[in-house]
């Protein structure tokens, strides 16, 4: 066993090049062990074994720097990296984390986790390192995807690096596949080479007849290889990198170590900003994730054998998504003006509904948040309903458009947020937690947030009515299995479950449900609590609000989201009383089962009812 003996790079470079296919298979089945058992980004880390073994047999890491765009393809630098004892604990609450981290190992220069920044991060380094003596030089490498160039911050990042010209090598990873099939002029232009390799046999006959017959020096061969430089700006995407300034090299195969090695190693001595582009397949070495690698994109646990999933079925049970994706696909029916946007994820949001059923009124628009939201502005002022649909951890990538795009043209564009609040397995990147406080504070925007199935259909129908930018945050969760009463909605108008003379528990979103367990639990120990369902975050039921604070003695706020600027603090301002806030603390929430993480911060029933308590006594 050859990965028993490896604790860092330097081991890795003791093992004879012809071992290092036998390492890679050593590698891929870790994973699978561990990803299997524990859930995470399959396809993508299986796809990038190979690509990761050859830069650290290359370079001189920790010293050189890799930074890896996103980082959910990192499992074989982790295992390579002196984390290999510590894998099975992937993705875990206190262990390792899915995506690189700077506070794991110092292998990990940034903690990472959105796409297309690795470029600028990687310029960034490289020209630090420029301002230290000879004598303490390092390489940096950037490893982006296909995806990733989707992306503007990615564009902006490859242009600067291109004139700055400083030595950095940006390793482009194409596999057809960020998440989604890649969409876009730039995915289908990169992916040319693979379906025209007409250009690859044209090449090689070229070079035989420049080599084998063509004098040195004579006008014919100058006049060949003119020829072949105007071959190459119609077919080879490398044209598009040389003219932003860097030297482009490839495109190879990322699954041959040697010849991915050596030309590392061939191309290390040449100076100024060098593109290499290597083609891997998603989900290498496994079949199930070979031929379904969005599926195995972000894999719960599964059967190895089958590929089959090993999460416990339940009929019944319903998630917030596919509440939306059914409610959206029957409005759609009817109004034909509704049109549904997506970043990448049309499977995770629950557009791939809308994608199947109306493909017309349906866009993709890459990874790229702050477009789709422009893009949908220009929609919306033509009297089209666009329904976005961001995680939230993404939409923080869109800030400045849900601002100027959508506030302050008051355009009805409907933001679905999905993944709002605590995620889970994908940390500290990915929690949901900031878009509370950072959308409550832009004009003309409505902030909703349901607490159960029926709530966020209702939302939905009300925000298509609407002629304001409408924001509906929900879970990654299931419905709650309790039958909620629901009153008419209307907007503004929060809902009061129950009345209690001790204190008063508003909710909002996903805590209802727990908040109104938590004044059960209070009622059986004498305590009266009353219970409001907030519904909306801007604007509030002032009215209510000022109402039973009037009548209770502590108010109590709930949310799913950070306190500092949250839900607590706009009902505090709103009613001119101390308000006691339940949520959670301004820190980056690390990774951990949902159920877990909700447990720690005081985010269910006992812990609210506890708080409560406390407060009172």
């Amino acid at each position: 066993m050859l990965l028993e003996n490896i604790q860092s790079p330097g081991d890795l470079k003791k093992i004879p090049l012809e071992q290092l296919p036998a390492l890679a298979s050593e590698i891929r089945q870790r994973i699978l062990e561990v990803v299997s058992s524990k859930g995470g980004h399959l396809a993508s880390s299986l796809g990038a074994v190979e690509l990761t073994i050859a830069l650290h047999y290359y370079l001189n890491t920790p010293k050189d720097k890799i930074v890896w765009d996103v980082g959910h393809q990192s499992y074989a630098h982790k295992i390579l990296t002196g984390r290999n004892k510590d894998f099975s604990a992937l993705r875990q609450y206190q262990g390792l984390s899915g995506f690189p981290s700077k506070d794991e190992s110092e292998y990990d220069s940034f903690t990472t986790g959105h796409s297309s920044t690795a470029v600028s991060l990687a310029l960034g380094l490289a020209s630090a390192r420029d301002f230290l003596p000879p004598a303490e030089y390092f390489k940096v490498v950037a490893v982006i995807g296909d995806g990733s160039l989707s992306g503007g911050l990615c564009f902006e990042g490859l242009n600067n690096a291109g004139h700055l010209k400083k030595d950095i090598l940006v390793v482009l990873n194409t596999n057809e596949l960020s998440i989604a099939p890649n969409v876009g002029a730039i995915s289908t232009y990169l992916n040319k080479l693979i379906s025209l390799p007409i250009y690859n046999r044209f090449k090689n006959s070229l070079e035989g007849l420049v080599k084998t017959r063509l004098p040195k020096g004579s006008r014919l061969l100058k006049m060949a290889y003119k020829f072949e430089e105007g071959l190459k700006g119609l077919f080879v995407p490398g044209m598009l990198f040389e003219e932003l300034g860097f030297r482009y090299f490839g495109p190879l195969d990322g699954h041959n170590l040697n010849l991915l090695i050596h030309t590392l190693q061939n191309i290390g001595t040449i100076k100024g900003a060098l593109l290499l582009h290597v083609i891997t397949k998603k989900g290498k070495g496994y079949l199930p994730a070979e031929n379904d690698p969005v599926r195995f994109h972000s894999a719960g646990p599964f059967e190895i054998s089958t590929g089959q999933s090993l999460a416990k079925e339940n009929p019944v049970a319903k998630t917030y998504t596919e509440v939306f994706s059914q409610k959206l696909a029957g409005l759609a029916k009817e109004n034909k003006k509704i049109v549904a946007i997506t970043a990448a994820m049309p499977e995770g949001t629950g557009l791939d509904k809308m994608r199947d059923l109306y493909p017309d009124r349906f866009f993709d628009v890459g990874i790229a948040e702050g477009h789709a939201l422009c893009f949908a502005a220009g929609l919306a002022r033509q009297g089209f309903k666009p329904v976005v649909a961001l995680y939230s951890t993404f939409l923080q990538r869109a800030y400045d458009q849900i601002i100027e795009s959508l506030g302050l043209q008051n355009l009805n564009v409907i933001l679905a947020i999905d993944r709002a609040g605590i995620v889970g397995g994908d940390g500290a990147t990915h929690q949901g937690i900031f878009d509370i406080a950072f959308l409550r504070n832009i004009p003309n925007l409505v902030v909703a947030a349901p607490k159960d199935g029926r709530e966020l259909e209702g939302m939905l129908e009300l925000a298509l009515h609407l002629n304001n930018p409408v924001a509906i945050r929900y879970p990654k969760d299931n419905i709650p299995n309790a039958s909620l009463i629901n009153s008419p909605l209307q907007l503004g108008k929060a809902e009061l479950f129950r009345e209690g003379k001790d204190a008063v528990i508003i909710a909002l979103g996903a805590m209802v449900a727990p908040g109104i367990l938590a004044a059960e639990l209070l009622a059986k120990s004498g305590i009266e609590v009353g219970v409001v369902n907030a519904r909306f975050v801007k604007p509030l039921d002032v009215e209510l609000l000022k109402k039973i604070s009037a009548q209770a003695k502590f108010i109590f706020t709930v949310e799913e989201g950070v306190l500092e600027g949250g839900f607590g603090s706009a009902v505090s301002e709103a009613i001119a009383k101390p308000v006691i806030r339940i949520g959670l603390p301004t820190e980056f929430i690390p990774c951990g089962k949902r159920e877990l993480l909700l447990e720690r911060y005081g985010l269910t029933a006992q812990g609210i009812a506890g708080r409560v308590k406390s407060a009172l006594s």
